[in-house]
């Protein structure tokens, strides 16, 4: 692929995006590299490494603040990371032609696009809500919650490899319902914490049957570095409740297009 200043330009509001509100990382980049023209697997395999990357320096702020959970991380990933490569096992044995694939890619994408706006839309109510009907009793059941972080773990792994979505917004949201009593710095950070080896993992699944571009890769990262950069020390200056309500509302018109 040659240079284009216009992938620069999106890796850099992206990442702006992401550093201020913490969402639509590959829920915005995945619909623009539709929008470039990019094909449907190629797009999902960069992104996802993109995501890797970009989440990376995330991960060493928020142990840093000591905001992440490495417990629930670990049984997030027991889940996740095998079903990630379940997933990657299906798409490079499942005999069909690439046409065929790019339009499950896409359906599946569409929806995906949908839930993630919901997610976002409602995240705080959701998130009252929880902490409004947690009981003591069930916060006592580790191992009914350590089985439903894993289920959660598979049903991620599953939606990230196959649309590069869900580690974000969905992820952080049904641990909202798993732990409504844990602070939600912590609940973001140990869900950052757990999308970089699901990313990289499923990524470099993808980048093995040829659904990676790097020099794309390169530019979306030469904009979206300085751009969370920035995004985060403007982060809490900025009232960002209109912006995340303006991504919702877009993320959900870009899946029901995709979807119909």
């Amino acid at each position: 692929m040659d240079f284009q200043i216009g992938l620069v330009i999106a890796g850099l509001a992206v990442g702006f995006v992401v550093g201020l509100t913490g969402v639509g990382g590959g829920s915005l980049m995945t619909p623009i590299l539709l929008w470039f023209g990019i094909p449907p697997t190629t797009a999902v395999g960069t992104d996802l490494l993109y995501a890797a990357y970009t989440k990376m320096a995330g991960v060493f702020v928020h142990n840093k603040k000591k905001n992440i959970n490495w417990k629930i991380t670990g049984w997030l990933s027991l889940g996740s990371i095998p079903a990630a490569l379940l997933t990657l096992w299906i798409l490079d044995n499942i005999k069909t032609d690439v046409t065929t694939i790019n339009r499950v890619i896409k359906y599946s994408l569409g929806w995906a696009l949908l839930f993630t706006s919901v997610a976002i839309l409602f995240k705080t109510r959701i998130a009252k809500f929880s902490k409004k009907h947690a009981g003591d009793k069930f916060h006592h059941e580790s191992k009914t919650q350590n089985v439903l972080t894993i289920a959660i773990g598979i049903m991620l792994g599953a939606t990230v490899t196959l649309t590069s979505i869900g580690a974000g917004a969905l992820g952080t949201v049904t641990l909202f319902f798993l732990y409504p009593l844990l602070p939600t710095p912590k609940l973001v950070g140990t869900e950052i914490a757990h999308a970089v080896p699901l990313t990289l993992v499923a990524g470099l699944g993808h980048a093995s049957m040829g659904n990676l571009d790097y020099m794309l890769l390169g530019q979306l990262l030469m904009g979206s570095l300085p751009g969370i950069f920035v995004g985060s020390m403007l982060s809490g200056k900025i009232p960002d409740l209109y912006l995340r309500n303006a991504i919702a509302v877009m993320l959900f018109f870009a899946g029901y297009k995709l979807i119909f």
